[in-house]
């Protein structure tokens, strides 16, 4: 099966990785089709995976975007929309990653005459679209898709209560390959060294910097811990979130924790920042559709503090493979995290916990076995 992967993003987030583990496989019997240029296009080519930038400019499309702002950008989209349709008889099958992809993949699929799968990344609610995307999104999935797979069961119950049909809707959870975050000790030691760490207890958070992400929940719990805890925020602003960078800047400065906290930006070292970690934290203040790193954190035998809501409470159970807080609450936040500092022998077996159940869950090759039989059953 030859498959035409489409993609809106030129900056690698979590379902660019999740693209990456599954058009690995496929070889030259893929392309990713990618809406802007940047850094996930040269991650593609590390990986070997054929990619071809369709776009010459930025879509203007916003979460938040009114029926009006949709309509003055279906002129922009022709120019791609017609590269699509071309490129896409060359292939069985339109695989639409995101949710511009979904509206160009489904155009795409009409004209060119072949199926769409929609990956479903989102949790498709009015806390996190406009109204109108809601709509366009719920309606061309129902009309043009043979499947949608969501990435768990908050992201399917929300695309159903949204208006999606059930009949076309499956879960299938994000794939990891668990070698990759296995890290060498030495390593660890010299990147602590690096960054100061030594001797501290290091509660990583590993974000693009957005309000929802709740970076700023996590700095306010700092400020009610004990001075040896710091935090180290891994991630950026993505989508034009600058000014949220500033105001965690300035809240730093206001509450005197410029010595506790670091600010790394974009990584490519994930596993081995987690590795030089005592906790990794989540700190959503909205439902999560899935929480990649929460994952990652596990496979790296860390603690994981998480936000109780969304896809989370699916890879956590209490007490056993993590911790759950509730959302937007820095208090309860900050106890947890004076918690795993004081009890380490219990910490150390939740984390070990989560390193087995994590290994076993989802592993890639299983995923990948199961987004095959999905395909191979529709077409």
């Amino acid at each position: 099966m030859k498959i035409f992967f489409l993609d809106q993003s030129g900056k690698p987030g979590g379902a660019e990785l999740c693209l990456i583990d599954i058009a690995k496989p496929y070889g030259d019997r893929a392309l990713v089709g990618l809406f802007a240029d940047g850094a996930f296009k040269e991650l593609l080519q590390q990986n070997h995976i054929p990619v071809e930038v369709l776009a010459t400019q930025a879509i203007q499309v916003h979460k938040e975007g009114t029926l009006v702002q949709g309509l003055k950008s279906v002129g922009q989209l022709a120019p791609l929309i017609t590269k699509v349709i071309k490129k896409a008889r060359e292939y069985d099958l339109i695989y639409a990653n995101t949710q511009k992809a979904l509206v160009v993949g489904a155009l795409a699929s009409f004209f060119s005459h072949r199926p769409l799968v929609y990956h479903l990344h989102d949790i498709l609610s009015k806390e996190h679209f406009s109204q109108t995307n809601l709509r366009i999104a719920i309606n061309l999935a129902n009309r043009c898709a043979s499947l949608v797979i969501a990435n768990s069961q908050a992201s399917k119950t929300a695309f159903i209560q949204a208006g999606g049909r059930s009949d076309i809707v499956e879960v299938v959870y994000n794939g990891f390959n668990p070698k990759i975050y296995q890290t060498d000790e030495s390593d660890i030691n010299q990147l602590q060294q690096k960054l100061g760490l030594q001797g501290k207890f290091v509660v990583g958070h590993f974000s693009r910097l957005a309000p929802w992400k709740g970076q700023h929940i996590l700095i306010d719990a700092l400020a009610k811990c004990p001075p040896e805890v710091t935090v180290m925020l891994v991630g950026d602003a993505l989508f034009g979130e600058q000014d949220y960078v500033k105001q965690l800047h300035q809240q730093v400065a206001d509450l005197g924790l410029e010595n506790r906290v670091q600010f790394l930006g974009f990584r490519s070292d994930i596993p081995q920042l987690m590795a030089a970690c005592d906790l990794v934290a989540h700190t959503s203040t909205s439902p999560e559709p899935f929480g990649r790193v929460i994952v990652e954190a596990m496979l790296c035998g860390k603690p994981i503090v998480a936000a109780k809501a969304g896809g989370v409470m699916e890879l956590v159970e209490h007490g056993l493979n993590g911790f759950l807080v509730t959302p937007g609450e820095p208090q309860e936040l900050a106890q947890v995290i004076i918690t795993c500092l004081q009890e380490t022998e219990i910490t150390a077996t939740i984390a070990n916990n989560a390193r087995t159940t994590a290994s076993g869950r989802f592993d890639i090759a299983t995923i990948n076995q199961q987004i095959a039989q999905l395909l191979s059953d529709k077409f």
